[in-house]
């Protein structure tokens, strides 16, 4: 997602064809070079608070509008875009019926720019905010597909409908495995709107921005519409770790998509052969309150339960995701055998057992299921030699260069030191 969008973290990402195994065949994340063209929605809030007059003296939806014109004309020509509305339509008081009040008024795909320009046009703030159907509404939108998805949620105010909460939301179509990026863009700095779209952003790898003028909004959708081609990228395949090595999943060379429950260990199987380097790497999204004090840990294991390595915590940059990498190749101290000569039959891949755990725990009231979303990127590359400590020779040339620069330095300020004393005793 979890990117992505999209996917920006600790990972060693570099995506290699698995070389022939014995046994039963790995799962294989997606390798083919992508085929379908990038697709975002953006969904526009038109609730009755739009009507406001604080944005540059002008009204929120105004402002909007402007900026969706502006974005529809500057439109690459391969994106294809959609446009969904929430509160536009119904103008009475019953709840239960405004809050079902969301349209798509511009279908995904290659956009008519005149039509699309002349939908927003007509746009008039009416009523209730049902951000999280309208979310789920938009997901629909988009369909499912092997390539990321990006959503663009521009409002000003918190979901006035939940159930369903926007937040929760946002995590069950993490939690469905499609690659679908959520953006968030707030048109008021108000700290309820911000905690809300700041969480429905972090569950789904999207970011949270507040825009406080028409050239900021204007700016970011175009940012967010052109990132739609940086993370257009196929999906993380879906894969289900287990709770011991021997039935864990085989994964060849990629990027998977998981999910892992508080303070749980998941186990996977690698093959590596001799003269070969396993690179993995995991990021875990906290997409939900935790206490501070939490780590995510990354082991290779033999099958009997040796530690073969154990991977260091790494900060990624961003505060919503906490990541860790290793790197190992096997030895025949570690039980693997030898490497084959041009004239011996292959050698039998070792299987390398890798354990994701987490020491993490919810705060009061964080609910627990679906698992925080785990994103685990596996490379099996060539072995890469210890780089040589200097020999003697070298050794001792650094030596006699730095006996020759103390000399030639002591000399010289002997001399200037010489020439300041006569100089001044002359004086």
């Amino acid at each position: 997602m979890i990117n992505t969008r999209r996917r920006s973290t600790a990972v060693l990402i570099g995506v290699l064809a698995a070389t022939t195994l014995t046994g039963p065949a790995p799962a294989r994340a997606e390798g083919e070079e992508p085929t379908e063209p990038p697709k975002v929605e953006l969904v526009l809030d038109v609730s009755g608070s739009m009507r406001a007059n604080d944005i540059d003296g002008r009204s929120r939806i105004s402002v909007a509008q402007q900026a969706f014109n502006e974005v529809v004309d500057a439109l690459p020509e391969e994106t294809q875009l959609g446009i969904r509305v929430l509160g536009a339509t119904y103008r009475g008081e019953d709840k239960k019926q405004g809050c079902l009040d969301t349209q798509q008024i511009v279908p995904v795909g290659p956009v008519d720019r005149t039509a699309a320009k002349a939908a927003v046009a007509t746009l008039r703030p009416t009523g209730f905010t049902p951000v999280g159907l309208a979310l789920r509404s938009a997901a629909r939108d988009l369909g499912t597909g092997t390539t990321a998805r990006r959503i663009v949620l521009i409002t000003d105010g918190e979901d006035t409908c939940a159930p369903p909460d926007p937040c929760e939301v946002a995590r069950e179509l993490a939690a469905q495995g499609t690659k679908l990026v959520v953006d968030t863009l707030g048109l008021a700095p108000d700290a309820k709107v911000r905690k809300q779209l700041l969480c429905i952003a972090t569950a789904t790898g999207g970011t949270y921005t507040a825009a406080q003028s028409a050239d900021e909004l204007t700016g970011r959708i175009k940012q967010l519409v052109e990132r739609a081609k940086d993370t257009y990228t196929a999906a993380p395949t879906v894969v289900t770790g287990r709770g011991a090595c021997a039935d864990a999943p085989l994964l060849a060379p990629g990027v998977y998509a998981d999910r892992e429950a508080f303070s749980e260990h998941r186990w996977y199987r690698v093959p590596v052969r001799p003269g070969q380097e396993l690179r993995a790497s995991v990021s875990v999204a906290l997409d939900r309150p935790v206490n501070p004090d939490h780590a995510v840990l990354l082991r290779a294991t033999a099958t009997d339960g040796r530690e073969l390595v154990r991977g260091v915590d790494a900060g990624s940059g961003r505060t919503d995701v906490v990541s860790a990498g290793l790197r190992w190749s096997p030895t025949e101290d570690d039980g693997a055998s030898p490497s084959p000569s041009a004239t011996d039959a292959p050698v039998p891949a070792t299987t390398v057992c890798l354990v994701v755990s987490n020491a993490f725990a919810p705060r009061p009231g964080t609910r627990a299921e679906p698992g925080m979303p785990v994103e685990l990127t596996i490379d099996v590359v060539a072995s890469s030699p210890a780089p040589a400590a200097p020999d003697l020779g070298r050794g001792w040339v650094l030596l006699l260069l730095l006996t020759l620069a103390g000399l030639v330095t002591g000399l010289v300020v002997g001399l200037l030191t010489r020439w300041w004393v006569a100089t001044w005793r002359t004086n």
